[in-house]
């Protein structure tokens, strides 16, 4: 049965569910457990299991991530909750040269079960250094997995799986999405690691985003059918791994693709992207594949400015009007 409940809720009966049912999760993390996570994620979740398994850390991200990572390696199953993405830049050598090269440099012995998430990308007048999209800079390393829900039914079935899976699974989530509502089973699901969907379908133009963005590309398609343009709009929900079939199948069928991706342009997700429509549909284009991404400026602090460097409706109509009337 689903009912109507907040992003933010929706990452909590997921975690919540998945220790019920195995009492090897458990969630660490700064303000997790006393205060109810930073951003009420985990609220509750202290009445219900208790300080051994909602743990309070210390503002150490090196030292907690280790822990979990070393949790992990001895048969555990660790949610580690970063408060912001842009923090685990500290921890870039337990999360990227550890926790996905145990099972390889083991030889099959060691697995590493471990669930990192948190909120990624401009949070809303944060500045620069509390603004990392990590999706283009953690991506390139083999070992993990990477899932980008972009709302509330996604949330759950995506960490769902993601608690489950016997791989390390970063789980990249959007502070200004923590309080969109959804519809939301009650029962427990779980959404495959490295399927797309087709949010919106059309004949003119493949949009393909991932996150909080794909919003922004349902906003312009919305626009654009106003002109006569029908955008067929793919939501990704897994980076790594990618689902290029689904990506490809789209764009065999328009002849046109945009890729909208919050990162920095350079060596980015959509680079990738962009790399494999080519390679894979070269024949089938009718222009190049165009890119909409974050202007390459540190995060400005001031609102106006960060709504223009994002990716935003406005820059993804001129791309599809772009790629579409020059074909």
């Amino acid at each position: 049965m689903s009912r109507t409940i907040e992003f933010r809720d929706a990452l909590r009966e997921a975690m919540s569910g998945e220790m019920r049912e195995d009492p090897r999760v458990f969630l660490i993390g700064e303000e997790v457990a006393e205060y109810d996570g930073a951003y009420k994620v985990s609220r509750g979740m202290l009445d219900e299991f208790g300080p051994r398994r909602i743990i309070d850390t210390p503002i150490s991200e090196t030292g907690f991530a280790g822990l979990g990572i070393g949790a992990a390696m001895m048969g555990l199953r660790p949610i580690v909750e970063f408060m912001s993405w842009s923090f685990s830049l500290v921890a870039a050598d337990q999360i990227l040269n550890n926790a996905p090269k145990m099972l390889y440099m083991s030889g099959g012995q060691l697995q590493c079960p471990i669930v990192f998430r948190g909120n990624d990308g401009a949070g809303g007048q944060l500045g620069s250094t509390h603004s990392w999209c990590v999706e283009s800079l953690y991506a390139n390393v083999p070992g993990l997995k990477i899932v980008i829900p972009s709302d509330p039914y996604d949330a759950k079935g995506l960490l769902t799986e993601a608690i489950r899976d016997p791989d390390p699974v970063f789980c990249l989530e959007s502070e200004r999405m923590l309080s969109m509502t959804g519809e939301v089973p009650e029962e427990s699901y779980s959404l495959e690691i490295g399927k797309a969907v087709v949010r919106r379908p059309g004949t003119d133009c493949t949009v393909v985003s991932f996150g909080r963005p794909v919003h922004f590309c349902m906003d312009a398609a919305e626009e654009l059918a106003k002109e006569g343009i029908d955008c067929e709009v793919i939501d990704g929900r897994s980076i790594k791994p990618l689902d290029i079939d689904t990506i490809t199948a789209s764009v065999r069928k328009t002849n046109c693709c945009v890729v909208v991706d919050q990162s920095w342009s350079f060596s980015s997700v959509g680079s990738e992207v962009a790399a494999q429509i080519h390679q894979y549909c070269f024949d089938d284009l009718d222009n190049h594949v165009h890119r909409v991404h974050s202007d390459d400026v540190p995060a400005p602090y001031a609102h106006n400015l960060e709504a223009e460097m994002l990716p935003n409706a406005r820059k993804i109509c001129e791309a599809v009007r772009s790629v579409t009337y020059n074909a």
